[in-house]
């Protein structure tokens, strides 16, 4: 993950207070972390789980 470029979610509030921060360079790994602890844990999804993941918010959200 020393390779990942880091960006806010559009859906993050204002003041960061649930803030979540998506990196998506990777090569076969999207990275996902609380972007108020960037040096804490990040979850990573496989390209294609990451799609199915968001398409199902975008159903829903």
């Amino acid at each position: 993950m020393n390779d990942a470029r880091w960006r806010k979610s559009s859906r993050s509030s204002g003041n960061c207070g649930n803030c979540v921060e998506a990196a998506d360079n990777l090569s076969g790994a999207v990275g996902v972390r609380d972007s108020k602890d960037p040096t804490g844990p990040a979850l990573t999804f496989t390209p294609a789980a990451w799609r199915a993941f968001v398409t199902q918010l975008a159903h829903h959200g």
